[in-house]
């Protein structure tokens, strides 16, 4: 059987992983493949580096379009990164008839609309299971595994980094900035690791997994994103004193009005399996309307764990090379023309219940004039807790958890509690959610 050929385009931490693991593996992946899947050129601007790691098995160069333009490649693993130059590989390599695996969440979140009907308009098809939640299958679960489900929602811890920086700082007691200073230093955060503790790595992926679960376009642009860089060490003491945990979740959930695509920190019940998910660990809930909630764990980053979701798009890819395009899974789960475009709702329609920690003065009545002011404006209070001023201190945290109630009328609520004279500086925010019964 004629081997399939593969073009890899970058040859960095998960390139190295995925050429390891393919040669590895090689027997196992042709199994169950049906035929052998070979790696016959690298584009690496690095050429030393690279010839070190192939060792002369397969070809090297430096310029990745002859990689796309290269009629013995039947597959081209783009694993650059970015959503400029890897835009234009992408595009290319579908031009010329060739399939294409990626990692690349944000030029999926970006511009998967334009990719997904151009690789539609030729017949090839476009692999991205390593995009989001590195060797998690949660691509395919979503995609396929829950094809007989009207999703509901899906609510995931799907950058590493944040999470490890929030274990970190619950566990060790540590702040935000010694805590992401170790977490450079461990190599789990970027030298630059805005895209990361800002929540957009994060946002890209929830984009992508709203897309497949509700058959909808790729509406990035359109996503509330909000990191993790501003949150207090005492939200987290408080939040763990009421049986809570804040991780940074992506959701995405489906309702009358439209969907919510959102990323920022969120108070979960302890309880809940996803928020006993420590360290660099990912994790992703799927409630369907049949199965109910579903649970999918393991490692969202590093050089192997992505490189098992890479191959495992080569191998359906080799598998699938034959059959009618009109056969195939299609892309998003949906049938290309049975696509909606549903509306994304900004973030004051959004309902949520709320902790809210403010510092207070001291003194009778404080709680009478808060109470008050959220009662005005219909915002019902769940619990309430007075932490005790420190020696010698004329203030203190009042914490509050509210019922449900729109963002917007939360946000009047915020400014006139803020005006009070009873109240220092300003309110702190943190949304919750239940995930379950």
């Amino acid at each position: 059987m004629k081997p399939m050929n593969i073009g890899l385009l970058g040859l960095g931490t998960v390139g190295a992983g995925t050429y390891t693991v393919l040669s590895r593996n090689a027997e196992e992946i042709t199994r169950r493949a049906g035929r052998p899947i070979r790696i016959v050129v690298v584009a690496e601007k690095n050429l030393v580096r690279a010839n070190e790691i192939v060792k002369g098995t397969c070809r090297v160069v430096d310029d990745a379009f002859a990689v796309v333009n290269d009629p013995e490649v039947d597959v081209v693993i783009e694993l650059i990164g970015g959503y400029g130059v890897a835009r234009e590989l992408v595009l290319k390599a579908i031009a010329n008839g060739k399939h294409v695996v990626t990692a690349n969440k944000a030029l999926l979140a970006m511009h998967g609309n334009e990719i997904f009907a151009e690789a539609q308009k030729k017949g090839v098809m476009v692999a991205f299971e390593a995009a989001v939640a590195g060797g998690i299958p949660i691509i395919k679960a979503v995609r396929e595994g829950l094809s007989a489900n009207r999703i509901e929602w899906i609510a995931g811890i799907i950058n590493g980094t944040t999470n490890f920086i929030l274990s970190e700082m619950r566990e060790k007691g540590l702040s935000f900035d010694s805590v992401l200073k170790e977490a450079q230093r461990l190599g789990y955060a970027e030298a630059d690791p805005t895209f990361d503790i800002e929540g957009v790595d994060a946002g890209h992926k929830i984009t992508i997994l709203s897309s497949i679960a509700f058959g909808i376009p790729m509406q990035f642009d359109k996503a509330y994103v909000e990191g993790i860089s501003k949150l207090d060490g005492k939200d987290i003491r408080y939040a763990e004193e009421m049986g809570y945990r804040i991780k940074l979740l992506g959701i995405t959930k489906r309702s009358n009005a439209g969907v919510e695509l959102r990323v920022h920190p969120t108070l979960i019940p302890a309880k809940r399996l996803i928020a006993n998910v420590e360290g660099a660990m990912n994790a992703v809930v799927v409630q369907g309307d049949a199965v109910g909630p579903t649970l999918y764990y393991g490692k969202g980053a590093g050089a192997e764990p992505t490189a098992s979701a890479v191959i495992a798009d080569l191998v359906d890819v080799t598998r699938l090379h034959t059959a009618d395009p009109e056969h195939r899974v299609p892309h998003l789960a949906f049938q290309p023309d049975q696509m909606v475009d549903l509306p994304i709702l900004p973030i004051a329609e959004v309902q949520s219940c709320y902790y809210l920690r403010l510092r207070v003065q001291d003194e009778p009545g404080v709680l009478a004039d808060i109470t008050r002011v959220l009662a005005d404006e219909k915002i019902s209070i769940d619990a309430v807790i007075q932490k005790e001023p420190g020696e010698g201190e004329k203030e203190a945290d009042l914490i509050l958890l509210t019922h449900l109630i729109s963002e917007k009328w939360m946000n009047g609520a915020i400014s006139k509690l803020e005006k009070l004279p009873v109240v220092v500086g300003k309110v702190t925010r943190i949304r919750m959610e239940e995930l379950g019964k």
